[in-house]
């Protein structure tokens, strides 16, 4: 009882100047404190929904044109179960973790703990550097995405500048994401985050509805193993947000409340892609196959430039949420974590955008990048890591006996949490990595052959030819 007490005594933020404990709450200290200092259950709930459901809804319905309606629906039961357990393993290694290191007397007042830290603190620093490099290569593609969707989107309501262009201009606007601080500090952010990936959800389910099925249409998938297991892997990407869930949990002020969050966040999210996914793959079929981004078969209306808007939005919350971890990797590895001063910390994350800005104009391929980040880096980072290292912290009978959170009793205790993470490792190693990451590699390198490195427009409608209706010069 004593333990988990100290679990739950949590005071979070490295930024103590935007604390205010034992003075007056004013009004400003109470807007601040409804707008900007989110700890509680809701606010978690809001970032782990709100970060699982970024662009991803775009490119779901080209996953089930390449899957098929039956497979498409039963990927994402599944990954949304893993994802589920996966990251209740991580929130049971971040509350063993902090429980043994307060017991030593460490002071997290000051300092954000991160997933390398705790794989460090239970396993050693091999896993440690194994964590660090996936967890870090994963959240720097996922940022690139997010930078490539913006670019996507916004070309569908305004395509007097090319993609490339508006890649350069989403950079400069998503690197102000510096000065959020941590995940303490996004809850009005993800809380609007959710409402607008809702109200686009339900415009593509609903404006899929009302436009019917095109003349023809044919749903023909799955027609190739290549295609097949590239949708599964985008799938994967999908459910494959808890790769900031330690940080998430560090925001709360009871981290401990944390296990069942993510779960119930994710039978959310499936209430979003389920419908959508399934409504644009019915009106659209194959025609899904040429088109990543369910925008772009989608007639323009007002409702649809809303929908693009608030998606582009979203995606620049989505980005502060995957370059955040990132942003604490550097300050730790310049020496700037602990220090007071905002501008200066924002001025010191500043170099970690610039790598992210140049890989979306060099890889600027929408929908085909998401399974390939899926299947390299997802698989390791949230599914097959997690598994293993929850199997050897707790291999000795003594580290079981002492736990602090013990696996559900509904689910067979220990026997039955190591014969689900046997089973998410050789699940996620095969289908996953082996077969996702060779479908993902093909298709990739298919966008390069075809528009080569820094195309200007990737997948932009080709202008018609000026000259195709000139008429013949005479015989001499």
């Amino acid at each position: 009882m004593a333990s988990e007490k100290e679990v739950e005594t949590v005071i979070v933020g490295n930024y103590e100047e935007m604390e205010s404990e034992g003075k007056p709450r004013d009004i400003k200290s109470r807007l601040l404190s409804l707008l900007w200092h989110g700890g509680s259950v809701y606010d978690a709930w809001f970032s782990c929904a709100s970060n699982q459901v970024a662009q991803v809804l775009l490119t779901l319905p080209y996953s089930f044109s390449q899957l098929g309606m039956l497979s498409g629906t039963l990927f994402q039961l599944l990954y949304g179960l893993l994802g589920g357990w996966t990251a209740y393993l991580i929130s049971a290694l971040y509350v063993e973790y902090r429980t043994r290191k307060e017991r030593e007397k460490f002071n997290f007042r000051n300092h954000v703990i991160q997933w390398f830290e705790v794989l460090d603190g239970l396993l050693g620093k091999h896993w440690r550097n194994v964590g660090l490099a996936f967890n870090c290569t994963f959240l720097l593609f996922g940022s690139v995405i997010q930078l490539i969707a913006c670019a996507s989107n916004i070309y569908y309501i305004n395509d007097n500048l090319d993609k490339r262009t508006w890649t350069y201009i989403f950079g400069a606007c998503c690197a102000t994401t510096v000065f959020i601080p941590s995940f303490h500090n996004y809850r009005i952010w993800s809380f609007l985050g959710l409402l607008m990936t809702t109200y686009t959800a339900w415009y593509l389910t609903v404006a899929s509805l009302l436009h019917g099925q095109v003349e023809g249409v044919k749903h023909s998938g799955p027609t190739k193993l290549v295609l097949y297991f590239t949708g599964a892997t985008n799938i994967l990407y999908t459910f494959g947000g808890h790769a900031v869930t330690v940080e998430i949990m560090h925001a709360m002020w009871k981290p401990k409340k944390f296990k069942g969050i993510y779960l119930l966040a994710t039978l959310y999210v499936v209430t979003l892609t389920l419908p959508s996914a399934a409504a644009v793959y019915w009106a659209f079929g194959d025609m899904l196959l040429n088109h990543s981004n369910a925008f772009s078969l989608l007639p323009r209306s007002p409702f649809r430039d809303m929908a693009v808007i608030l998606m582009l939005i979203h995606q620049f919350i989505t980005f502060g949420f995957a370059c955040t971890p990132l942003y604490l990797v550097w300050e730790k590895a310049i020496g700037m974590h602990e220090c007071r001063s905002l501008c200066k910390r924002a001025l010191a994350r500043l170099p970690v955008v610039i790598p992210i800005w140049f890989l979306a104009i060099v890889f600027p391929f929408f929908g085909p990048i998401n399974s390939t980040v899926g299947s390299l880096l997802v698989s390791f980072t949230v599914y097959i890591i997690p598994a293993l290292a929850h199997m050897f912290t707790f291999k000795s009978p003594a580290a079981r006996q002492n736990a602090v959170e013990q696996p559900p009793r509904f689910l067979g205790r220990w026997v039955g949490a190591y014969s689900i993470n046997v089973f998410v490792v050789v699940w996620v190693l095969v289908v996953g990595f082996g077969f996702g990451g060779w479908a993902s590699m093909v298709n990739f390198i298919h966008q390069i052959d075809t528009f080569g490195f820094f195309t200007k427009c990737y997948q932009c409608p080709t202008p018609p030819m000026l000259n195709a209706t000139a008429p013949s010069p005479p015989p001499h």
